[in-house]
C-alpha cells in the first residue's frame, strides 16, 4: 500500500513539475508580446537561457545550499564536502524519503524549476536595455547562490521555518525574491530612451504583439496548477483540490478587480491591466493557497488587483520603466499574499502577521543588499546597459547578428 501511494504522489509531482517547466513558455510569450518587435529575440535568448542554466547550477550547487541537512545539524565539514552536485540518499527512493511523498530525483527537479523563476522575473522589468552578458552572469549568481540560500531560511528549516514564517508556494520565497532583484536592476540601469518626457510625463512603449501576452498569460495560469498544486509536495486529494480551488478563485478575482479598477481611473479597458491582475491573484494567493477558504481567495484576488493598478502607477511616478509590469505583479503581490496569511485562513492572527512581516522585511533586505553588490559590480565592470545606438535599433540586431523573429520570407519569394 505504502509503495501504491509513494506511485501515486510521485507521478502527480512529476506532472506538476511539467506544467512549471511549461510556464517558462508562458513568461517568454509574456515578455515578448509586451515589448518591441526589435528585441524579441533577444528577450527568447534571455529565457531558454535561464531555464537552461538555472538547473544546471541548481543541480552543482543550489539545491544542497538550500536544503542544507549536515549543515543544519551544524556538522560545517561535512557541509562543504557534499555542497556540490546531486548524490542519491540511501532512503531516496523509498517511502522513508520525504514523508512517502516523491523521490529525491523528483525533489530536485520540481524544486529546480522554482529557481530558475526569480531570474525570469527580472528578466522582463529590464527587458529592451540590458546587456546580455551582464543578465547572464547576474542570473547564474542570484540563482546558484541568493535565491536558494533565501529559500534555506524556510523551506530548508532554517531559522524563519523555526519562527514559523509560512509561505506555501514561494510570494516571497519565489516572486518577492525575483521582484527585489527586478526593482535593484531598473534603478540601476535607468529608463529605456523614450519612457519619460522631461516634463515628467509617462510615455507609453507599446508591446508588438498583445495575443502573445494574453497566450503567455493564460499559459501561466495554467502553470500555476502545478507550480501550487505541487506544493503540496503529495497528491493528497482534499489538500490538493483546494490549493487549485484556491488558486483558480484568485486568478479571477484578481483579473476582474484590476479591469474594474483600471476602467475607472483611466476610462478605458484595458487588457493588459486584466492580465496583469490575474497574474497579481495568482501571486497574492500562492503563500496561503493550502489555507484559504474559497471566500478568503477571492477577498485576496479582489484586493491584489487593484494593488496592481495603483502598483503600475507608482512604479511609473517614480521613474521606474518596467515594461512587463513585473515589480508590481510579483514583488508588490508577493509581499500583498505573504501579509495575507496573518490576515485570512487557517493561521490568521497578529502574532502571524507580525512574523510574516518580518519575514518580508529580512528577505527584502537580504535580496536588494545582495541584488545591489551583484549588479552594482558588474556596471562597474562590464557594463549593464547597451549603447544608445543598440538600444534604438534593437538587441536582436546587435547582439544576435541581426536574427529577426518575424522575417519577411517574401524577399525570397521568386
Amino acid at each position: 500500500m505504502e509503495e501504491t501511494l509513494l506511485t501515486a504522489n510521485n507521478i502527480w509531482m512529476m506532472v506538476c513539475t511539467g506544467l512549471v517547466f511549461f510556464m517558462h513558455l508562458g513568461f517568454s510569450f509574456l515578455e515578448i508580446g509586451l515589448t518591441r518587435q526589435k528585441n524579441t529575440i533577444n528577450i527568447l535568448f534571455k529565457n531558454v537561457f535561464i531555464i537552461c542554466i538555472g538547473l544546471l547550477i541548481y543541480c552543482f550547487v543550489g539545491f544542497n545550499l538550500m536544503y542544507p541537512g549536515s549543515f543544519i545539524g551544524g556538522v560545517l565539514p561535512d557541509y562543504f564536502i557534499d555542497l556540490f552536485g546531486l548524490s542519491l540518499p540511501e532512503d531516496g527512493l523509498t517511502t522513508a524519503y520525504a514523508d512517502g511523498g516523491y523521490t529525491y530525483w523528483t525533489d530536485f527537479l520540481f524544486q529546480g524549476m522554482f529557481a530558475a523563476t526569480a531570474a525570469t522575473i527580472v528578466s522582463g522589468a529590464v527587458a529592451e536595455r540590458v546587456k546580455l552578458t551582464s543578465f547572464m552572469l547576474f542570473s547564474v549568481i542570484y540563482v546558484g547562490i541568493v535565491y536558494p540560500i533565501a529559500g534555506s531560511w524556510k523551506w530548508g528549516g532554517g531559522f524563519l521555518d523555526e519562527w514559523g514564517f509560512y509561505d506555501f508556494a514561494g510570494s516571497t520565497l519565489v516572486h518577492s525574491v525575483g521582484g527585489w532583484a527586478a526593482i535593484v536592476a531598473v534603478y540601476l540601469l535607468g529608463s529605456r530612451i523614450g519612457k519619460f518626457g522631461k516634463d515628467g510625463k509617462v510615455n507609453a512603449i507599446p508591446g508588438h504583439n498583445i495575443p502573445m501576452a494574453t497566450a503567455g498569460v493564460l499559459i501561466l495560469w495554467l502553470g500555476w496548477f502545478g507550480f501550487n498544486g505541487g506544493s503540496v509536495l503529495s497528491a493528497d486529494p482534499g489538500a490538493t483540490s483546494l490549493t487549485l480551488v484556491t488558486t483558480c478563485l484568485a486568478a479571477a478575482a484578481g483579473g476582474i478587480s484590476s479591469f474594474i479598477s483600471s476602467t475607472i481611473m483611466y476610462k478605458n479597458y484595458d487588457l493588459t491591466m486584466f492580465l496583469n491582475g490575474i497574474l497579481g491573484g495568482l501571486v497574492g494567493i500562492t503563500a496561503g493557497a493550502d489555507q484559504m477558504t474559497p471566500t478568503d481567495a477571492i477577498i485576496i484576488g479582489l484586493i491584489a488587483g487593484v494593488i496592481i493598478v495603483f502598483g503600475v502607477a507608482l512604479v511609473d511616478k517614480l521613474k521606474l520603466d518596467d515594461p512587463v509590469g513585473a515589480i508590481a505583479v510579483h514583488l508588490i503581490c508577493g509581499i500583498w499574499g505573504t501579509l495575507a496569511v496573518g490576515i485570512f485562513g487557517a493561521m490568521a492572527g497578529m502574532d502571524q502577521f507580525l512574523i510574516q512581516l518580518a519575514g518580508v522585511a529580512i528577505i527584502g533586505a537580504f535580496c536588494i543588499v545582495s541584488a545591489f553588490i551583484i549588479l552594482f559590480t558588474i556596471k562597474k565592470t562590464m557594463g549593464l546597459r547597451v549603447s544608445k545606438e543598440e538600444e534604438l535599433e534593437g538587441l536582436d540586431l546587435h547582439e544576435h547578428g541581426g536574427m529577426e523573429a518575424y522575417p519577411d520570407f517574401r524577399m525570397n519569394q521568386h
